[in-house]
């Protein structure tokens, strides 16, 4: 059976495990729950027919199994994670055959059921606490990573449920996609930012893919637009829709709006999820705008992209905007804030986002390469404070020399404390910030930092720990 998913939420493999000593009766009515429960958030699920086993369409036998195994092979390409339910003690040997047999290689989670005091004798006892243990074991000898509930049982009815299944749908989508994912590099790394180095090798391991592309067939597609094309005036009338333009730059709108056009048909052809962007500083001298607004714009659409052809910050803002349904940055952790020593400013040119502002955003020229190549060949950079409110985050770091992928994780706030810089700034507040800049130094981390405007620090943890394998820092 197919319940296909609706606004493009997640599809689940379900098997609802049960065992011939105890009552299948539960089995049916934690089906019935459970189905309902997913439709109901929009959850697209697969299982197998009441028709298909003996037990009214759960699961016992290694026969069972081989069912469900079959049935998922059929819909592999629609599963993005596995859910294990168990009303009653569950059999491990249908449920772990089903699992291993499918092959999925998906997020799985593991729920059981609540016994009632009262309800014990031999025809309405549950024992799924002792189960769980069981379909667990067997799990982690098939060296099958699997993911648990927030408690040990719960009843199917409870709000835990839910929350714990939305928590587990961002889990299967952080690590589907970025094991999957594509990334741009347009251009290549400015010669002054070392920091900014990472190992395509490495990335490659986790199924992460850089496609480059030279920065020069950018912008010599930029320069290719009719200036009276329609595209291009409804991409000018976007811009100004999107941040406020000084009447004084309104004659170099049609040069950023080209840039970004470009970059945007580029990224659409070569199928990237986010993109690294040599802003620093050669666009500026060989083209005559900043990357900034195109940037943020699209960083607003979901399609994350970093500074500075920082490819391994790429990766960082990629997996907090699959953990958060929302849009992430790269932030330079930048400046002391007086002598509070767990606050200090963060803040780039003029890259984030106006959903991760959440406050008006104008365009100006770049502040400090303005000086130097002069403000007419910088203008696009977007200017604005970071309102007030929680933040995540996040920071990934293809280390060579150990051969691993290591990050840091960690939440804060942002506060409304003025700060007279210009650019993109956040005064943020971190409990112990001076133990993350120790740790951030001493493990040669990178000064940008990827942020979004939620708190997703359980579905990364539980996404890099438990499926990606990467070494995890946990700031707490």
């Amino acid at each position: 059976m197919y319940q296909p998913a609706k606004q493009g939420k997640e599809t689940f493999g379900l098997i609802i495990g049960t065992r011939a000593y105890f009552n299948s009766a539960l089995a049916i009515d934690v089906r019935k729950t459970l189905c309902e429960k997913l439709e109901a958030a929009g959850y697209g699920y697969v299982i197998l027919d009441v028709a298909d086993t003996l037990t009214d369409g759960a699961m016992e036998t290694v026969e069972d199994g081989k069912k469900c195994a079959k049935l998922f092979r059929e819909y592999r390409d629609q599963i993005d994670g596995i859910i294990v339910s168990l009303p009653n003690f569950g059999f491990e040997v249908g449920i772990i055959n089903a699992i291993a047999r499918a092959e999925l290689r998906v997020p799985v989670l593991v729920q059981a059921c609540d016994d009632e005091n009262d309800k014990v004798d031999l025809d309405s006892r549950r024992d799924a606490f002792c189960g769980k243990i069981s379909v667990c074991n067997n799990l982690y000898q098939y060296g099958i990573p699997f993911t648990d509930t927030t408690l040990h049982t719960y009843s199917i009815h409870s709000e835990l449920l839910m929350k714990d299944i939305d928590k587990f749908a961002a889990v299967c989508r952080v690590v589907n996609k970025m094991t999957h994912s594509r990334i741009g590099q347009i251009g290549t790394r400015p010669l002054g930012f070392n920091t900014c180095r990472a190992s395509e090798k490495l990335l490659q391991a986790s199924g992460i893919t850089v496609v480059p592309v030279d920065l020069s067939e950018i912008i010599f597609n930029a320069q290719r637009y009719d200036d009276n094309a329609a595209a291009l005036k409804a991409r000018m009338e976007e811009i100004a829709a999107y941040a406020k333009v000084p009447a004084v730059h309104m004659d170099k709108m049609s040069r950023v709006a080209k840039f970004g056009l470009a970059v945007e048909e580029w990224m659409a052809a070569n199928e990237c999820d986010a993109a690294a962007i040599q802003c620093w500083d050669s666009l500026e001298q060989n083209y005559g705008c900043a990357a900034c607004v195109s940037m943020s714009m699209l960083s607003d659409k979901l399609i994350p992209c970093a500074c500075e052809t920082d490819l391994a910050g790429a990766v960082s803002m990629y997996a907090l905007t699959l953990a958060s349904g929302k849009a992430s940055t790269l932030l330079d952790w930048n400046n002391n804030f007086a002598e509070d020593r767990n606050k200090c400013v963060c803040t780039h040119c003029g890259n984030a986002p106006k959903s991760f502002v959440q406050n008006e955003i104008s365009l100006d020229t770049l502040g400090v390469l303005g000086r130097t190549l002069g403000k007419v060949n910088t203008f696009g950079a977007v200017q604005g404070k970071c309102s007030e409110g929680d933040f995540t985050f996040f920071r990934i770091s293809t280390d060579d020399t150990l051969g691993c992928i290591k990050s840091y994780l960690g939440k804060g706030r942002m506060t409304n404390d003025p700060y007279g810089m210009a650019g993109c700034i956040a005064v943020t507040e971190v409990e112990n910030l001076q133990k993350l800049m120790k740790f951030i130094c001493k493990n040669g981390f990178e000064h940008h930092v990827a942020m979004v405007r939620t708190d997703v620090v359980d579905v990364l943890q539980e996404a890099v720990e438990n499926y990606l394998g990467w070494d995890l820092y946990l700031h707490e």
